[in-house]
């Protein structure tokens, strides 16, 4: 999907849909974790949800680690400036 201009791509080469919160996202997981403990999807539903539940949480996982990425960037750089 790169190139698509209905995705961005972070720093770590992961891909997330234009509009992706993390908010948003780690709510879609809680509500799947809910949906599953209910027992009242077939099975096949409960594969399929818990599918989409992992690729959100690699979704979050991608972002976590890139923003930490940056952050330890910015505090390196500050790190430079403060020895002059």
């Amino acid at each position: 999907m790169k190139g698509n201009s209905d995705t961005s791509t972070t720093p770590s080469g992961a891909e997330l849909p234009k509009d992706w919160r993390y908010e948003e996202t780690i709510r879609e997981v809680e509500t799947i974790i809910t949906e599953i403990e209910t027992g009242q999807l077939d099975l096949a539903d409960v594969f399929e949800r818990f599918a989409a539940a992992i690729t959100y949480l690699r979704q979050c996982e991608a972002f976590l680690a890139d923003r930490q990425g940056q952050m330890e960037l910015l505090i390196e750089e500050l790190g430079d400036e403060t020895e002059f």
